[in-house]
C-alpha cells in the first residue's frame, strides 16, 4: 500500500506543477504554524496540499511509521479547489483515491 501512496503523492505533486501553483517559497511560519484544519485561516488548500500534506505523510512513509487511518478530505477539497479557480477534477479523483485508501 505504501507504494500505492507515495504514486499518489506524486501525481497530486504533478497536477499542481501542471496548474501552476507549484510555489518556490513557503509560506510564512506563521502560515505553516495554523492550527485550524486544512490551514484553512492562512492558506489555500493547493499550498496545505504542498506545504503540509505532502510532506507530512511522506515523513511517516519514510519513517516506516502508520498512516492515521479515516481521511475525509474530498469534501473540502470540493469546496477550496474551485475558489482558487483550479481545475479541480483530476485533483479531486487523486483526493478521492487517497480518502478510499486511509479508510
Amino acid at each position: 500500500m505504501s507504494q500505492e501512496i507515495i504514486n499518489l503523492l506524486e501525481a497530486i505533486e504533478d497536477e499542481l506543477r501542471n496548474q501552476n501553483v507549484w510555489a518556490q517559497m513557503p509560506p510564512s511560519i506563521e502560515a505553516l504554524s495554523s492550527t485550524t484544519p486544512f490551514c484553512m485561516d492562512t492558506m489555500h488548500f493547493s499550498q496545505w496540499l504542498q506545504w503540509i500534506f505532502i510532506p507530512r505523510v511522506r515523513a511517516i512513509l519514510d519513517a516506516g511509521g502508520s498512516l492515521p487511518t479515516g481521511s475525509d478530505m474530498k469534501s473540502y477539497a470540493e469546496e477550496a479547489l474551485p475558489m482558487e479557480r483550479l481545475s479541480s477534477q483530476k485533483l479531486l479523483n487523486l483526493i478521492e483515491k487517497f480518502d478510499q485508501l486511509m479508510n
